[in-house]
């Protein structure tokens, strides 16, 4: 995949305006990168904080050749670049289910993916904030949130920016080769102390469940094994680790 970067100074959303150039007809790489939004956004409309150049703010078109049923992977294939993006600046990361990436229990970056009809088919934006600079996280973020800068390392959005886009294209080609879901599945489950044998609570259509992750079902649900033995497949929601006292 060819990627061709897009950079603005500010801007309500690299989202937004990555949907735009998608439905004026954006091939597959176009890549929008801001210094700030004014308007970053995460899943369930939260809002993502972006202070000038004190993260990464990056939206990807992607036009994938996917079965449907797969298009959900993208979210992990996204999850397993932004882990190896942070491996290479010498960080811990884990990734978790289904758009987050922790180091040390905080969260360091987050994962929007999002689909858009588009004159020459559906489009898939992927929208990826880090935290690159303390300055991202207001006070009240300091006990779940962290940062590049926060976890020793020195660098700037630009250089997390050439090495995501490069695992982003690796991963990329891998999901939409021969057999690239299963091989996508399983580079996640290397990555991610979700796919099995953690205690968590899940919420998902108004319904929570507490019980042991269970690995991933062939589009990347979640399976969640309760206390009763049920098993129980999350397509989407909110997941959170259960303390053990």
């Amino acid at each position: 995949m060819n990627i061709t970067q897009i950079n603005y100074d500010v801007i309500d959303s690299t989202n937004s305006e990555a949907i735009r150039q998608a439905k004026l007809g954006a091939v597959e790489g176009v890549c929008i990168v801001a210094r700030r939004q004014t308007a970053g956004r995460g899943r369930q409309g939260r809002s993502w904080v972006s202070e000038k150049d004190s993260g990464l703010y990056f939206s990807i078109v992607l036009r994938p050749k996917l079965d449907p049923q797969f298009l959900p992977l993208i979210t992990l294939m996204a999850g397993v670049a932004v882990h190896d993006t942070l491996l290479e600046l010498g960080l811990k990361p884990d990734v978790k289910w289904v758009n987050d990436v922790h180091v040390n229990g905080k969260k360091i970056s987050g994962i929007l993916a999002e689909t858009a009809d588009t004159p020459t088919g559906t489009a898939v934006i992927v929208g990826i904030g880090i935290n690159v600079r303390n300055a991202n996280l207001p006070p009240e973020l300091a006990d779940i949130a962290t940062s590049i800068e926060d976890e020793g390392i020195m660098t700037t959005p630009g250089g997390v920016a050439v090495i995501l886009t490069k695992y982003l294209s690796y991963f990329y080609e891998i999901l939409v080769s021969h057999d690239g879901p299963a091989a996508i599945r399983d580079e996640w489950r290397k990555r991610s102390s979700y796919h099995s044998g953690k205690m968590v609570r899940a919420v998902s259509n108004c319904e929570t469940i507490e019980g042991t992750t269970d690995g991933i079902e062939a589009n990347g649900a979640l399976r969640v094994i309760d206390e009763n033995g049920a098993l129980h497949v999350i397509q989407a929601g909110e997941v959170e680790v259960l303390r053990t006292t």
